[in-house]
């Protein structure tokens, strides 16, 4: 297959979407962000009432057979309480380890849409202060979010108009390297709607269509385990999500490839589309591994559950310390981006 892959353009499109907090149930910016490239794509992106956001990219046959589904939201945060100091207690949004964004700064959102800034600590911070006592487990309790502002009790913040239940975004602080890293929070799942963008250029720049006609599905609560659930029109065949391959100790995956997840915490995913996921690399000459996860679950499975038809497959590039702060390579990038387009013109 002869297409021009244009990584400039899908690197643009991701540090695009890494500038646009999007925790799980407050994606809006990046969806109407989405919405806009989509356009510029030439396709009709719709929303649905839930808030997924979804368009048809037309193929050689009728119908609508086939979906590419990439979640946009992130892991997050919600304010769920004001401690009489004026320090702020969070509830987490999506799996991850308090050690994973200590220290980091964030962005508290009122109901007004103001961004009031501040840092995520322990409660016992200072080691001049608490010596031993500030090491120890970091539970919801024993962290906090210090406002950049001048408060110093609940009242002076609620003067801001923080409430609880305003949703809070961690910085991601993107950085790409000379030797093609790119390490930000939130490449899960940023870097797959990048390259599904990526993708869907390169085969209109061809002048070629998908065999097939394709489902584009971009939804907001895949970090909370509904994503996938619902926003599929009926008839739906094939489901292939877009997801990272975590890259640890003991896995198949690296940060060069695009990892096919053959099962998860959910089971295994349909062998039959992953087998022939795994031919298609092979014919293509794209840098590919296989890979099983034990604590990961997608929108693929949200579809199943809610009963959902479809054949479902798994792709994305291999992407290190997962939920935490992440970072993939541009190879990687590359081979999925690859890989999502030797499928749709299959």
């Amino acid at each position: 297959m002869n297409l021009l892959f244009d990584y400039d353009y899908l690197q643009d499109r991701l540090l695009a979407l890494l500038a646009l907090p999007s925790p799980t149930g407050r994606a809006e910016p990046v969806l109407s962000h989405l919405e806009t490239a989509l356009r510029e794509l030439g396709l009709e992106p719709q929303r649905t009432s839930k808030g997924v956001l979804t368009a048809a990219w037309p193929g050689e046959e009728d119908g609508i057979r086939r979906g590419l589904a990439a979640h946009v939201d992130t892991l997050g945060a919600m304010v769920k309480r004001i401690r009489p100091n004026g320090r702020l207690v969070l509830a987490r949004l999506g799996g991850f380890d308090w050690s994973s964004v200590e220290g980091e700064g964030c962005q508290v959102f009122t109901q007004s849409g103001e961004a009031i800034r501040g840092s995520v600590l322990p409660v016992r911070a200072s080691k001049h202060i608490y010596g031993p006592a500030s090491e120890g487990e970091k539970g919801d309790e024993a962290m906090e979010v210090r406002l950049d502002e001048r408060v110093s009790t609940a009242w002076d913040v609620r003067d801001l108009g923080i409430e609880v239940g305003d949703f809070v975004a961690f910085d991601p602080r993107p950085e790409v390297s000379p030797a093609g890293f790119v390490r930000s929070r939130y490449l899960d799942n940023k870097a797959c709607v990048a390259c599904l963008l990526a993708a869907i250029r390169a085969v209109q720049r061809a002048g070629l269509r998908p065999r097939q006609g394709v489902w584009l599905h971009f939804g907001e609560y895949e970090e909370v385990g509904h994503g996938g659930a619902s926003g599929f029109p009926a008839g739906l065949e094939e489901l292939v999500v877009l997801d990272i391959g975590p890259v640890g100790e003991g896995q198949n995956a690296d940060e060069y490839r695009v990892v096919l997840c053959a099962k998860d915490s959910n089971g295994p995913y349909h062998p039959a589309l992953t087998g022939r996921l795994r031919h298609l690399a092979l014919s293509e000459g794209i840098p590919f591994c296989v890979d099983i996860y034990p604590f990961y679950g997608s929108d693929g499975g949200a579809y199943w559950h809610a009963g959902g038809d479809a054949r479902i497959a798994l792709i994305g590039p291999g992407v290190d310390a997962t939920h935490h702060y992440e970072r993939t390579h541009r190879e990687a990038l590359l081979a999925t981006t690859r890989l999502i387009a030797a499928y749709v013109l299959s």
